[in-house]
């Protein structure tokens, strides 16, 4: 938990502003474990079935890197004031996830647009990558969340 004078408004982002997590590692064990629970395809609960699949080995599921991804955001991004209250994904592609992979998140703000409203808050548009250790794209998104503005919280 961050500590409110930690706290980042709307007011606090700009455009062109980056953020990195640090490495994780993904193992074997977290991946099949993930697919067995929400994406139970072979060729993420299955090492060994999973070479005759079109990935040619076994790769974790989508939706595990977009979990990694938000943990990862969620403990070492910056600390949003009311949360990370997410509006939605424009754009999700994934990239394969290995067993063994260490990955990192690079988080960059697109744009920041204030309510159109006048309320004491606006939109915060990201783009977040989810990079290996070797330097490949596990995953990317652009998305945006609502962040209250110093008003808000005054």
């Amino acid at each position: 938990m961050h500590s409110d004078a930690a706290l980042r408004y709307f007011e606090d982002f700009s455009a062109g502003e980056t953020f990195t997590t640090p490495e994780i590692e993904v193992t074997t064990a977290e991946i099949i474990e993930f697919a067995r629970l929400y994406d139970p395809q072979h060729f993420h609960t299955d090492p060994e079935t999973a070479v005759d699949s079109v990935f040619g080995r076994h790769v974790g599921s989508g939706w595990h890197t977009a979990a990694l991804t938000m943990r990862l955001w969620f403990d070492h991004g910056p600390p949003v004031a009311g949360g990370l209250v997410g509006l939605g994904v424009d754009e999700l592609r994934w990239g394969p996830l290995h067993g063994g992979d260490r990955i990192h998140v690079v988080g960059e703000v697109v744009e920041t647009v204030p309510s159109r409203s006048g309320a004491p808050r606006g939109v915060v548009r990201l783009r977040l990558r989810t990079l290996t250790h070797r330097g490949t794209e596990a995953q990317h998104m652009l998305s945006a969340i609502l962040v209250p503005s110093r008003a808000a919280a005054g």
